[in-house]
């Protein structure tokens, strides 16, 4: 994410977590793997479709996120930024200008050569008013966009950007004659999608003329499951070979003492909250948002959800990210300040309000003990289930809604609270000043500095309730290996997962 280094190390707890799991033992190492072996992987994260600019969910970037698609820049699953399709690139001395010079020999899946005109349309996708990538707005900082020539690529911004290599890792790099990528593809990446049946799988093959190193295996299907114990039943079955996030502690003691399988926690960036719509009342007042926090033991619900995992960050900024602060004592448990500040507020008998919470695991235990904990301080929560198509349109989209339930996967998205124009509403000025000027600096300490900074106003303001960081942990088969464990922004890399004969 730095300026002028072509790579940077995260903290180095999240290259320790990654080193340490993916430790092998001495008999795992021995064993013959088949290269033709097609790996089976559990989900509970179908795609709502295939296009990462179009409302398409966590899910899509799990399964195309660097094996269909890639980018100029990759974010390894160690956390460092190193280029992808980039194979060099020149910032100018007012750092205005990027100039991008692409890899040889990269085809689409098509066919067709990658060229810069590729790399321009596949930015403006972002860029496009009607482009519904979370990233959207971090690349506004785009002036223009010139190709000279079919191998580079001049990106001229309209301010310094720090982080553009960082922002630039989510753009997928997509064929410009390409229409419809909402189901289908014709992106660089090792494989090729072989099948979408919706509801159930979804299969992709080694693409044999891929730039890069091959795959180590024949293929994988992502299987879909809507409930996390069908899941945990098909990794027991064999009919799955890994689950890529378990969603309860009490699945961890049908694997974790079994030699049969694997069990390996990393570091996690998944955030489960609930979000206020900041523009009305009652969330509009930083005091409600306050005492709401105030009455919610997020430790309880912790325990509950995940027993001895997961991490209270008090914040939507995890450890991974370098402007973590530990602000688990902003808003702290305290039921009867809670009720206090209700009544300083306004409200002293309380006041009722609907959450939309998404219809899959964990949302509905958790909007349970919310309403339980709020009920003690007078307050009255309306639980709406909702499937995850409907909270993008009612939600995400139309933003109408009292408050909602969500986990962000992301990496590095407190940016998400400098625009007041996100789905929750959240308008700090400050905030906004901070996180835009942080991308103006010259060095990572200073824009460390300032999101440090902006982190704790926004966790003095309550903006949303940050319930806790979720665990990462993968299991597998004993026979797999090779697997990515953080999954960082909900990416899961295949190519170099391998399955013993």
């Amino acid at each position: 994410m730095t300026r002028f280094p072509m790579t940077r190390r995260s903290f180095a707890s999240l290259a320790l977590a990654a080193t340490s799991a993916l430790a092998l033992s001495a008999a795992a190492q021995a064993q013959a793997f088949d290269p033709e072996a097609v790996v089976n992987i559990g989900s509970l994260y179908e795609p709502q479709n295939l296009d990462n600019t179009a409302g398409a969910g966590q899910g899509i970037n799990e399964a195309f996120n660097g094996n269909v698609y890639e980018g100029l820049f990759v974010l390894t699953d160690e956390g460092d930024v190193e280029p992808k399709l980039a194979a060099d690139y020149e910032i100018s001395d007012d750092g205005l200008t990027y100039t991008f010079t692409l890899q040889d020999g990269v085809t689409f899946h098509s066919g067709d050569p990658l060229t810069a005109a590729d790399v321009k349309s596949s930015i403006e996708r972002v860029t496009a008013e009607n482009s519904a990538s979370s990233r959207k707005s971090t690349l506004a900082v785009i002036d223009s966009i010139e190709t000279p020539d079919d191998k580079t690529v001049v990106v001229t911004l309209k301010t310094p950007s720090i982080s553009l290599p960082y922002n630039l890792s989510y753009v997928w790099i997509v064929n410009d004659a390409a229409t419809d990528i909402s189901s289908s593809e014709d992106g660089t990446g090792p494989y090729t999608l072989q099948e979408w049946r919706r509801g159930s799988a979804l299969s992709m093959v080694p693409f044999e003329g891929y730039w890069g190193e091959k795959p180590s295996n024949g293929g994988v299907m992502f299987q879909y499951f809507t409930d996390a114990t069908a899941q945990n039943n098909a990794l027991l079955t064999g009919a799955v070979d890994i689950i890529t996030s378990v969603q309860s502690p009490d699945a961890l003691s049908m694997f974790s003492d079994n030699d049969d399988f694997t069990v390996s926690e990393g570091a996690s960036t998944t955030k489960e909250l609930m979000a206020y719509n900041d523009r009305i009342e009652p969330f509009d007042d930083p005091k409600v948002r306050g005492a709401l926090a105030m009455a919610v033991d997020n430790e309880k619900l912790l325990n509950a959800i995940w027993g001895d995992y997961g991490t209270l960050i008090g914040s939507f900024v995890p450890p991974t990210d370098p402007w973590y602060v530990d602000l688990t004592d902003v808003n702290a448990y305290d039921p009867e300040a809670a009720k206090a500040q209700l009544a300083e507020a306004g409200y002293p008998d309380g006041f009722s309000f609907t959450l939309d919470t998404p219809d899959y695991d964990p949302h509905p235990v958790v909007a349970q003990f919310v309403q339980n904990e709020l009920a003690k301080v007078g307050v009255e929560v309306k639980i709406n289930i909702i499937t995850a198509n409907e909270w993008y349109t009612k939600i995400y989209k139309a933003h109408d809604f009292e408050a909602t339930l969500q986990e962000h996967v992301n990496h590095r998205d407190i940016v998400f609270y400098g625009n007041p124009d996100f789905y929750w509403g959240y308008d700090n000025p400050e905030v906004t000043r901070l996180i835009a000027e942080s991308e103006n600096v010259s060095s990572m300490e200073e824009q460390t500095e300032m999101l440090a900074e902006a982190n704790r106003i926004i966790a003095e303001d309550a903006a949303s309730m940050w319930l806790y960081l979720y665990p990462q942990i993968v299991v597998s088969t004993a026979n797999v290996m090779g697997y990515p464990l953080n999954g960082l922004n909900s990416q899961f890399f295949v190519s170099d997962i391998k399955k013993a004969e």
